[in-house]
């Protein structure tokens, strides 16, 4: 969030801005890496208060809503695996617990009403990377990590619009028709769906979960949620069967996709999911400032000042997932690499602000400026393009059979399994959440403020 100066007169000089003590960072040493990274998620942690007493395990206060502390805590999951620092890890495994509720899908009862698909999505999402990445199992008797990223899917997938519903597909993005933004059909709780059923199938094998990832991709383009040049828009009207593409364009988006293709081309080894995942990452060139295309920034929002406290986090989604397809898809790292070393150099430039004079803002391309916006977004963007650079000192995600512990549940997600969802055997081959900016943009968008791509 953007403090005002009355909030400033209050904390004083630890949040004073400063042009120097900016943090110190060797893209090419995986110490001086490690040690800039340690610093901003310290600062990172410093914005959770779950672990309170009072407080609930899984939850930022105000103004951040559910699905970023989901996100947040896949921050410090990746943090951990790439650095090997376990500080977080306490604190992660009891968020993920407690949020993962009864059902073992992140569909806990405080948040249940006001529940999006997207929402339900990054928490299914860090459980994802929790497994792949062999984070620390939960203890005996609580559903494992690969559990509770099949419950979300399967949840998902029973909300999925099968023909001839509206628009011949797709989720909604808000569950429960009594809220704004039901019959809006969003990029973001599509691509997270397909995100962790592609990851699924990279991690069991199972044919079925292909079949949902490619089903998803090939909507999201029918529908024009994606154009020919694997630009990703923002969503789409259900009411007007689809007809109707908001055309702002988000980096999540981007990321999330990249991601999903990359690991279906890794366990296809398919030319059609080669082909996607080179032009998801050409299209994604619109996030990157200059002519040289290397440093990150917000397309939609950055530049005019005008994102909000959920768009000031997407930065990390797309860094967190180009570092995840250059391990996936190894081809990809000459093209991904120099985008997020030049990112992170440019992030930790402007680490400047605060006490520690480590504190991040949101633009990177201020050359070394602190633009004076704080928050968990800022800080979690800075962390991942920080932590990615790290992506040659581990030996990738790993799956059943190839170091994977986490126990799986196909029918994880209880009763809310279709019966239309038949698994294959595995062969050899307290508030609405991300999708919220959509209101806004719905409304912002009539005034013509915002990046259109048509």
């Amino acid at each position: 969030m953007k403090f005002s100066s009355s909030v400033l007169g209050v904390l004083g000089a630890s949040v004073l801005l400063s042009s120097v003590g900016a943090l110190e960072l060797d893209i090419n040493s995986p110490d001086s890496i490690k040690k800039a990274a340690k610093v901003v998620a310290g600062g990172l942690r410093k914005w959770y208060t779950g672990d309170r007493p009072g407080d609930v395990p899984g939850n930022l206060p105000d103004p951040y809503y559910w699905w970023e502390c989901g996100a947040m805590f896949n921050a410090f999951i990746d943090y951990w695996y790439y650095t090997g620092d376990d500080q977080y890890n306490d604190i992660t495994e009891q968020a993920m617990i407690h949020q993962a509720g009864t059902s073992s899908a992140f569909e806990p009862k405080n948040q249940t009403s006001t529940l999006g698909n997207d929402d339900q999505a990054f928490w299914g999402m860090a459980a994802m990377s929790a497994a792949e990445n062999k984070f620390p199992d939960p203890p005996e008797g609580q559903a494992s990590w690969l559990t509770s990223a099949q419950g979300v899917f399967n949840r998902q997938a029973s909300r999925w619009n099968e023909p001839p519903e509206s628009c011949g597909g797709g989720l909604k993005w808000q569950i429960f028709s009594f809220n704004d933004g039901y019959n809006y059909k969003n990029t973001i709780s599509n691509g997270c769906f397909f995100n962790i059923a592609a990851r699924l199938y990279k991690y069991t094998g199972n044919q079925t979960y292909a079949e949902w990832a490619a089903r998803t991709f090939d909507w999201e383009r029918s529908v024009g949620l994606m154009n020919k040049e694997y630009h990703f828009f923002d969503g789409t009207d259900s009411l007007k069967n689809c007809s109707d593409v908001n055309g702002i364009q988000w980096s999540y988006n981007a990321g999330v996709h990249m991601a999903g293709a990359a690991a279906m081309w890794n366990r296809t080894q398919s030319d059609v999911w080669r082909n996607h995942l080179e032009g998801i990452i050409k299209g994604a060139d619109v996030f990157f400032f200059g002519d040289a295309k290397e440093i990150m920034f917000e397309v939609a929002c950055e530049r005019n000042g005008m994102c909000d406290v959920d768009q000031r986090s997407f930065k990390a989604y797309l860094a967190r997932f180009m570092g995840y397809t250059t391990i996936v898809a190894p081809w990809t790292r000459d093209i991904l690499l120099p985008k997020l070393q030049a990112s992170a150099k440019a992030a930790a430039a402007q680490c400047t602000a605060g006490a520690d004079k480590s504190t991040c803002g949101l633009r990177w391309t201020n050359n070394g400026q602190n633009d004076g916006s704080f928050g968990v977004g800022e800080q979690m963007a800075a962390m991942e393009v920080m932590q990615n650079l790290l992506t040659t000192q581990v030996s990738g995600p790993v799956g059943e059979g190839t170091g994977g512990t986490s126990k799986s549940d196909p029918a994880a997600g209880g009763d809310a399994v279709p019966e239309a969802i038949v698994y294959s055997d595995i062969t050899s081959g307290d508030k609405a959440g991300a999708g919220f900016l959509t209101t806004v943009v719905l409304i912002i968008i009539m005034g013509g403020a915002w990046w259109m791509v048509s």
